[in-house]
């Protein structure tokens, strides 16, 4: 199975409940949660200690917005990245989320999220 043949609307079903997600549990600093729909080679990556020290260093990573924009779908080989503007509300300006889906075996996971 390969995720970029699935039609923008599957992808987003998937992509924008999990980056809603995403922005809650860094607000909250709840790393199970947060990597909760990780691949395993991503929660290997998503030290907890290290994570921990952003939720708790970044402003960018604990005050994100609810809101967000969609912007578009890259695919290339077995992933799509989803890309978003997001805001947040401490902090002026607008950034740019990436969420990077594929299948692990028979499920969609998360292989890439990013904000800059």
């Amino acid at each position: 199975m390969n995720i970029i043949d699935k039609t923008d609307e599957e992808i987003l079903a998937i992509a924008n409940p999990w980056w809603d997600e995403l922005v809650k549990y860094s607000n909250n600093k709840n790393y199970g949660a947060f990597t909760r729909h990780f691949s395993l080679d991503m929660k290997r990556g998503a030290n907890e200690v290290e994570m921990g020290k952003q939720f708790a260093r970044s402003e960018l990573t604990k005050n994100l917005n609810k809101d967000r924009d969609f912007l578009g779908i890259i695919r290339r080989g077995e992933y799509v990245t989803v890309l978003y503007r997001q805001t947040n509300n401490k902090l002026p300006g607008e950034w740019l989320g990436r969420l990077v889906l594929g299948y692990e075996g028979e499920e969609v996971k998360i292989f890439g999220a990013t904000i800059f």
